[in-house]
Formats: C-alpha cells, structure tokens, sequence
C-alpha cells in the first residue's frame, strides 16, 4: 500500500472512531434492526395468512429462555441435566464393556500360556498395549455415546443458538465470539470435539481464541479423577453434596479461567476487535432422532474415539517399560518421580502425581490408574474398588492432605490437554506453533496457580 493511500485510510479510521468512539453506537445493531424492521413491513404487505396460530409457543420459549432473569438459569438446568445423565448413565455400560474387555485381557494371558510367549510378550503386549487400550475404551465410549447425542438433540431442537445468544455478552467482553460458548460446552463431553466445534466461528482470530482455551473446561475423561479426588476430601463426612458441590465449584472455575484467558490473548497474542455476529434464532423443530443417532454417533463419538485409541495404543508400551525397567532397586519411573518430587512438591502435589500426569498426556482417564500403580509399585495398570481404598491408599499410606487432593484437582483441571486434543488442534490449526502454545499456556496456568495456593496454604499454617 502507498503511503498515500495508508495516509488516507488512517484518517478514514480516525473519522470513524470520532464518530462512533470504541462502538458505543452499535451500528451494527441499528442496521440489522432497520433491516429486519423493513422485511416486517414488507412481508405484512406481501404475505397473507389464513389462519393464526393462538399461541405463538416460539415467542413463548424465547420468553423464557433468552431472558435476562431465566436465561442462564434454564441453561445451567439443561447443562446439569446433561452431565447427571452422562455421569449416572455411563457407570453401568462402562462396567460391562471393561468386564467384556478384561475378559479378553483373561483369554489372551491363555493364549500367551498355551504358546509359552515370555513374560516380558506378555507383560509388553497385554498388561501395557491391550489393557490401556481396554481402559480408555471402557471409560470414553459410554459417556460419549450419552452425551453427543444429548447435545446433537439440544442442537436439532433449537436450542444451542440460545445458548450462543445467552453468553454472547460475556464472550465479546472477553475478546472472544459468542460462539465460543457453544464450543466449550461440547468440550464438556470431549476437547478434541470440542476443538473440531470451532470450525463454526468464522473469524480465524477468534476460533484461535476458543481453540487455546477450550482444555479448561473438563472433559469426560477428567470427570471421574474429580470425583475421586472430591470423595478424598469429604471422606468421612458422608456427604455426597459436598462432593458435589466441590465438583460444579470446579467447573465454574474452569468457566471463569476460560473468559480470563480468552480476554489476555485477544489482548496480547491474538489482539483484535470482536466481530460481530448477526444471529437469527431459528425455529424450535421436532428432532429428527434418526439423523441424531448418526451424527453423534458416527460424526463424533467414533472419530474421537478412533483418535483416542491411536494415541493409547503407544502410551500403555512407554508406561508399561517405564515401570518394569529397573535401575538398582528403583524402577525408571520411580527414578524419574524421586527427580521430580523437589518441583512437585511446591506445586502441592509428589513427583509420583507429575509422573502420572506425563504419563497420562495421550489419555486423562489413565492419569488414576498410573498414580495407582506407581504407588503399589505393581508394574501394570490398576484400579481400586472404593473410596475408602483410595483414601487408606493416598492419605494414610503416602500422607496426603487436603492441600494434596486440591492441587491435583486444579492441576487437572488446568494442565495441558490430552495428546488427542493437541493432535487435533494440530490437524485444525495446521500450525506446529499454536499447538505448542496450546500445550504451553494451559501448564503455565496451572503450575503458577497451584504454587500459589500450596504456598500461601502453607504460609498461613493450614497445613
């Protein structure tokens, strides 16, 4: 551009901001409602309708659930009623796919037997490869195959524009497109599909922005860790609502860091003003269940869990050697958390939990299962029957407090995403240097918001 023309369009700009100072007008507005004002008049004119429906149950709705006073408290009813059917309702089909999967895990140590395989084909093959890739399978399928299809129904109905409706306030604020909330809700069930969500948003500026930030909404695969570790807190209470509580506390603070970090990066890395979004509430239709079933299974349950079984495949190998490959007395990952415990230590946490979050990297739901084992020091992944032996195991065996079960919560919580989300924020993107960043950011964030609490906790005595 000459300097001339840069010139010119300098004093455009300079104009327009005098004129409409930082968007106070909302031109924006007044030029959709002047438009839609004149498509009324003009279909009033034009178009005849014999009859009337009494009711306009479409205004009603809207009435109601994009108000100011209902509007997010419909949402977070709708949401909740969600997460309890996917929480409550995967149990028992997670029960019974890891029954069927061990069984297998039975019949090839048979097998293994009966061929007179060494113990290290075995032990490799079987207890590392095949049953991670059983526990990630178990544990992701059925909450997946309840909540996409929850959600796909929301969509279908009508609903999800709502949403974006209800939070477009908060998102601009930060920077951000109201259709980020939008993505972050389907983060809720999974990140990677919630990265894949991002294609909505049409400005790369801001499905950057949703695509960094949509990890600090819990996924599935991190919900039963929180649970677990909220259980820890309130053993002996014999309160489910404070766990409960504990756990939705959790989730608005994931919320609340997404909008902070959302407002930093359109501020820093990826300045720029919010585009606006013109959104025409669509009907409410009666959901096609057919196509339903289809787009959440196919679309998104399989892909994902296609993805999720590629990356931990390798992941139960590397886990697996790292256990049972010793150094002197010492297994190399028993090596490597005795190196990490001065670090994670000021964190709040042991060089035992940090060992099993980088283990965890391809899947968050073995994160548990791997600080298991390193503690029972077994050489292969396992799991307990309750809570009580989970506290007997962490806070009486390895001297946790709360301040431990805490720190690993907002680790969890904030740490980097699983290798399934990087890669698919790699494959969206097509950027190397925005999927470091997704990895960096999210870890930078927690290990500075943990050594803040761990330390402030222990200045003030708590501990």
């Amino acid at each position: 551009m000459s300097q001339y023309c840069s010139t010119r369009f300098a004093n455009i700009l300079h104009q327009v901001d005098s004129l409409n100072p930082m968007g106070k007008l909302h031109m924006n507005d007044t030029i959709v409602s002047s438009i839609y004002n004149a498509t009324e008049n003009i279909s009033q004119q034009v178009v005849s309708q014999r009859e009337k429906p009494k009711i306009d149950w479409d205004k009603k709705l809207d009435d109601v659930l994009t108000s100011r006073v209902f509007g997010f408290p419909s949402m977070l009813l709708l949401l909740g009623m969600i997460f309890w059917l996917t929480v409550a309702g995967a149990n028992v089909p997670s029960a019974m796919i890891a029954e069927t999967l061990f069984w297998g895990q039975d019949r090839l140590t048979d097998l293994c037997n009966y061929l007179h395989a060494p113990a290290w084909f075995h032990g490799f093959f079987v207890e590392g490869i095949y049953r991670c890739l059983a526990w990630v399978i178990s544990v992701m399928l059925p909450p997946m195959a309840i909540f996409f299809p929850c959600f796909t129904l929301l969509e279908d109905l009508g609903y999800l524009p709502r949403v974006a409706f209800n939070l477009d306030r908060l998102f601009k604020k930060a920077g951000a497109h109201g259709k980020q909330s939008l993505t972050m809700s389907m983060g809720f069930g999974c990140n990677a599909a919630g990265i894949i969500a991002c294609r909505i948003i049409e400005s790369p500026r801001e499905r950057m922005i949703a695509m960094l930030t949509n990890n600090f909404v819990p996924c599935n695969g991190r919900f039963p860790t929180l649970i677990a570790l909220a259980g820890i807190l309130v053993f002996g209470m014999g309160n489910t609502f404070g766990a409960t509580a504990i756990v939705v506390g959790i989730v608005l603070l994931g919320i609340a860091v997404t909008l902070a970090v959302s407002w930093t990066l359109s501020k820093t890395l990826l300045k720029g003003v919010p585009s606006s979004f013109t959104l025409e509430l669509p009907p409410y239709r009666k959901p096609q269940i057919g196509k339903i079933i289809v787009r959440s299974i196919f679309d998104r349950t399989l892909f994902v869990l296609g993805r999720a079984v590629c990356v931990a495949a390798p992941a139960g190998a590397v886990t697996w050697l790292l256990a049972n490959i010793y150094v002197g007395d010492l297994s190399i990952l028993a090596h490597c958390a005795h190196w990490l415990n001065p670090f994670a230590t000021a964190l709040g946490l042991d060089g035992f939990i940090l060992m099993a979050f980088i283990l965890g990297l391809p899947a968050n739901e073995i994160v548990l299962p791997i600080l298991i084992m390193s503690y029972l020091a077994t050489g292969s992944m396992t799991e307990l029957e309750s809570i009580e032996d989970l506290y007997n195991l962490f806070v009486v065996q390895h001297d946790w407090t709360w301040l431990t079960a805490l720190c690993m919560m907002l680790f969890s919580l904030l740490h980097y995403p699983c290798g399934t989300t990087l890669w698919t924020i790699r494959k969206e993107s097509g950027s190397s240097k925005w999927t470091v960043l997704a990895a960096l950011i999210p870890l930078g964030i927690a290990c500075t918001i943990c050594f803040i609490v761990a330390q402030t906790a222990r200045a003030l005595g708590w501990v």
